[in-house]
């Protein structure tokens, strides 16, 4: 099975018993290497992406019978990539909690201790400023800035209108200049 068929062909291909799990690698094979970017920059940590990313793809496995393709394939597995992702940093979060009241730097300091951290580069300064903004405006901003999302592909995803995405992009992009003009 050629690994970038149409999602309409994968689907049906899905629906089929006789090649359900050859169409689903497809799937997995097509879509992996993206997902695993945007919920990397979400989550930081490599380990923590694969474990996230694995959830995923075990969601879609589940919930691939009742997809009605009233969005695309993609659109929907970046949704539940999000939704688990935001899920993933609040069970961090709540452990954390419970072991030392909640550090809010946390995911700065776990750039900062990466092996390949050079605070002299731009990609970790960019990274360090990305960490400092609100959870949902880091979300939108990885979105728009490094998946260069469109607006209305991004309302569909979080269900937020366009003009709010808008204006929390443009004060996310503020804050992200600041950090990297003072830092």
């Amino acid at each position: 099975m050629e690994q970038f068929q149409s999602d309409e062909s994968l689907l049906a291909l899905f629906r089929n018993p006789n090649t359900k799990e050859q169409a689903f690698t497809a799937i997995v094979n097509k879509y992996k290497e993206r997902l695993y970017w945007h919920i990397r920059r979400m989550v930081i940590i490599h380990e923590d992406a694969d474990d996230v990313l694995q959830n995923v793809f075990i969601k879609a496995w589940k919930g691939l019978d009742r997809f009605r393709e009233e969005s695309g394939l993609y659109t929907w597995l970046y949704r539940i990539s999000t939704n688990e992702s935001i899920t993933h940093l609040q069970n961090q979060k709540k452990k954390k909690a419970i072991v030392a009241f909640g550090n809010e730097q946390d995911l700065t300091e776990q750039i900062r201790a990466d092996p390949h951290f050079d605070p002299n580069k731009i990609e970790w300064k960019l990274q360090l400023a990305i960490q400092q903004l609100p959870e949902q405006q880091r979300l939108i901003f990885n979105l728009r800035y490094f998946d260069e999302m469109p607006y209305q592909k991004m309302s569909t995803i979080l269900g937020v209108t366009e003009g709010a995405l808008k204006a929390s992009y443009h004060h996310a992009a503020k804050k992200v200049e600041n950090y990297l003009r003072n830092s």
